[in-house]
């Protein structure tokens, strides 16, 4: 089966000597929601562009669906959608104009282009709005209209930057819901780059973290989690607990202690109990994608 993204040390210099990308290796197979994660300046965009023929790599080379951007283009754009922080298209053209206007571009026919439109119109709760001009969009919807342009032609990638940037918490969860629906059910593979790495958590299946054009280390939550220490901490909740719990107090009766397995658990609660206290509330807490990516840099900043 071919890899629907492959980087192979990749790299990117532009002429004022910056290296935006640096020797980036990755391998993605179809079907995977992907997040590309790190802070503005990280490399994440360059890299879409790589993926997308806009730019040329100073060396290395990648492949989407076995083809080079660099040499096909055209024929990578086909299979591709983007969705970049702002949404590009044409304020005097009314939304369902925009999206006839890019299915033209894309080779559709009428009729297939006012099909298509129709329905993505429809499942991004737009066909209301479907003669307004998009002047009078709101920023939620511009976003949500330039996923249905990135849709129309049933790409194979989307590539998204920033989708959910400048949403409110409801039009970010729909925008969540469909990048869900579209690899669970379409099989589209999703290359997401954000800073937001929360709300990548939520929704991703693998995840690469980058950091000033370098990357820290790629694959599913559960695989990042082992490459950084433990990490594993236990949330207590409790009253008149033993004395050695205190450096771990963050707050009124609730104290966060680390432990190297979910094996010493249970003596957490029989120290607290053998020690004639109240327990309330006791849970793990594994690493977040925060917690990784801050314990990757240090790592980093530390072997410098």
């Amino acid at each position: 089966m071919t890899n629907a993204v492959v980087l192979n040390a990749l790299s990117k210099t532009y002429p004022g000597g910056k290296k935006a990308v640096d020797a980036v290796s990755i391998a993605l197979s179809p079907g995977e929601v992907f997040g590309f994660l790190g802070p503005n300046g990280a490399g994440k965009t360059t890299t879409v562009k790589l993926l997308s023929g806009m730019l040329a790599p100073t060396s290395g080379d990648c492949a989407v669906f076995g083809l080079d951007p660099a040499q096909n283009p055209e024929k990578v754009h086909a299979l591709s959608g983007i969705v970049t922080e702002h949404a590009q298209m044409y304020d005097t053209l009314t939304g369902l104009q925009n999206l006839l206007f890019f299915g033209d571009l894309y080779g559709l026919s009428p009729e297939e282009s006012q099909r298509r439109s129709s329905q993505l119109l429809e499942e991004m709760d737009l066909t209301s709005a479907k003669d307004q001009k998009l002047s009078a969009y709101s920023t939620g919807m511009r976003q949500r209209l330039s996923l249905a342009r990135a849709l129309m032609h049933q790409p194979k990638i989307l590539f998204l930057d920033e989708p959910t940037s400048g949403l409110d918490p409801e039009s970010a969860q729909n925008v969540h819901t469909l990048i869900h629906n579209l690899a669970s059910q379409q099989g589209i593979t999703v290359f997401l780059c954000t800073h937001q790495l929360r709300y990548a958590q939520e929704i991703c299946t693998q995840y690469g973290l980058m950091d000033q054009g370098r990357l820290l280390a790629q694959g599913t939550l559960e695989a990042l989690r082992a490459k950084v220490h433990s990490g594993l901490k236990v949330k207590l909740q409790a009253q008149k607990v033993p004395p050695e719990f205190s450096p771990y107090q963050t707050a009124s009766h609730e104290f966060l202690i680390p432990i190297q397995s979910e094996g010493e658990i249970p003596q957490l609660a029989r120290r607290v109990l053998d020690s004639g206290g109240d327990l309330y509330h006791l849970s793990a807490q594994l690493p977040s994608l925060e917690d990784i990516y801050f314990e990757l840099t240090k790592e980093k900043g530390a072997s410098v």
